[in-house]
């Protein structure tokens, strides 16, 4: 399969949903002399090449593939970057 476009999802938490792993990392960054880093989320980045030249194709394809597996919509929200 030749790669048409490449895709990043990025998804994290929505914002009120705690983020326990998120609070984690900040503290360690503390506790190892970063005193300016304060509140810390974190996230996932998913990258994806896809056999597809059109855009508006290939980001209503990657909608649905968050929508049923890469997200979990309930708690987490998803941004899609597109590029050829």
């Amino acid at each position: 399969m030749e790669c048409e476009l490449k895709a990043r999802v990025f998804v994290t938490l929505k914002n009120g949903v705690l983020d326990p792993q998120g609070k984690a990392i900040g503290h360690a960054l503390n506790n190892l002399g970063f005193a300016s880093v304060g509140a810390v989320r974190q996230g996932k980045l998913i990258e994806i090449e896809l056999d597809e030249r059109d855009e508006a194709k290939a980001r209503a394809g990657l909608r649905e593939m968050c929508e049923k597996l890469l997200a979990n919509t309930v708690i987490e929200k998803y941004e899609i970057e597109l590029k050829a």
